[in-house]
């Protein structure tokens, strides 16, 4: 199995821990790139940075007209030190929230970053302080999808986006203020099933109906799927793309003139591409069970604490090699939490995963980590931040160093009155 194997881009992952430590995240950047090549076929990709939000990852993405989005101040920044410009057309930067805080605005109004507007009262605020930046709307559509019920971003539950009954009053409003409204953004949840994207074109089309002409440009959003399991099957690419053609085609039709298409892909284009290398500090019996405890928790990979989520896993000792008799194990991590488990389901549910057996000192390596890992990671427990790792034709670049518990603390401050 391709991404099962104990080298990445021609470099032993135990050669990795040997130089840099454990744990450490490490991306083959050819696979970015295939998944970039994938994704050809549709006119405006534009990169949801919050799945791996590294600056040379958005460096690497820009270098392949790969276009950003960002959920932050922070992220605005980061687009920006990575050589983005919010400029151009598709723009290089799109801010996509359901608040301002007064950081994004700033950076909004001093770049001139168009916004993707997920609640009614950010036209005010837009219009206060940049009333000249391009506006889209995300719209609620009532309905939502999603692999887990924390992924679900639509419908009456759902904080995101503007709820569609507002529709004509937001474009007036937007009207009154003189904000120019040109697009349309529909995102309710990752995961993708074709019956149910369907529906969600349905959705678009009628919502531009509404719009009418002035309307310029519409967004997919994300929720791309990738393969998590060997058994699962790869998204038809080719499909998507043929429903959401169809559903421009009949947006033009209504309006008049050509509208451009945008999709927002995150985890597709990074999640397989990346491990999470972690070291195996215990093994013990625990009545019937056998347990791998490794020096990586859920500070590090938190998808399978909150989601459940599944990722494979694979051991490899530290001469490269893979052990071959099997055992039934849970894997879990340091942290002083009995949620800090990998082999999870939703609801907390503790299960075994059939794995190498292993022992103490041997690499447990956690598959297709690139999307959600490094940029969910924490400090919690005062653990510092894995190092990241780019690898590609047999060479590793460092692409952020390990943190030390002098950065952890950096910014805290001992009152006087507490000194010793």
């Amino acid at each position: 199995m391709e991404h099962l194997l104990s080298e990445v881009a021609g470099v032993s992952v135990a050669a990795l821990a040997e130089r840099y430590g454990t744990p450490f995240f490490a991306y083959d950047r050819a696979v970015i790139e295939q998944r970039i090549a994938d994704l050809a076929g549709f006119e405006t990709v534009r990169f949801a940075q919050k799945a791996c939000s590294n600056i040379a990852i958005l460096a690497l993405m820009r270098s392949h007209g790969i276009v950003v989005d960002a959920v932050s101040a922070g992220e605005i920044y980061r687009a920006l030190r990575a050589g983005y410009s919010p400029a151009g057309h598709p723009p290089g930067i799109v801010y996509t929230a359901d608040v301002f805080d007064d950081d994004a605005l700033a950076l909004i109004a001093e770049h001139g970053v168009p916004v993707n507007c997920g609640s009614p009262d950010m036209l005010e605020q837009l219009a206060d302080a940049a009333p000249e930046v391009p506006v889209t709307l995300r719209i609620n559509p009532g309905f939502g999808h999603g692999h887990s019920r924390k992924t679900n971003t639509g419908g009456p539950l759902s904080k995101h986006g503007i709820w569609h009954e507002q529709l004509e009053d937001c474009l007036a409003r937007g009207k009154a203020l003189g904000l120019n409204i040109s697009g349309l953004h529909l995102h309710i949840g990752s995961g993708t099933d074709f019956e149910h994207l369907a529906t969600v074109c349905d959705a678009m089309v009628g919502f531009a109906r509404r719009m009418g002409g002035q309307l310029e440009t519409i967004s997919a959003g994300g929720g791309l799927p990738i393969p998590y399991h060997r058994t699962d099957s790869r998204i038809d690419l080719n499909a998507y793309r043929e429903l959401w053609a169809r559903a421009q085609r009949a947006i033009e039709d209504i309006i008049g003139h050509p509208v451009a298409l945008e999709i927002e892909p995150g985890r597709y284009l990074v999640a397989e591409s990346g491990i999470l290398a972690a070291r195996i500090r215990a093994v013990k019996e625990q009545a019937n069970n056998t347990f791998y405890l490794v020096d990586a928790g859920f500070e590090t990979l938190v998808r399978p604490a909150m989601y459940g989520s599944f990722h494979e896993i694979s051991v490899v000792r530290t001469d490269g090699s893979v052990p071959a008799r099997e055992v039934d194990a849970v894997v879990g991590g340091p942290l002083c939490e009995s949620g800090d488990v990998f082999t999870q389901e939703e609801g907390g549910v503790v299960v075994t995963r059939r794995l190498p057996e292993a022992r103490v000192g041997d690499l447990l390596l956690i598959h297709d980590a690139g999307a959600y890992g490094a940029s969910m990671s924490s400090n919690y427990n005062t653990r510092p931040l894995a190092a990241e790792l780019l690898v590609a034709n047999g060479q590793a670049d460092v692409i952020r160093e390990r943190q030390t518990f002098d950065h952890i603390l950096q910014f805290e401050r001992i009152p006087a009155a507490l000194q010793a």
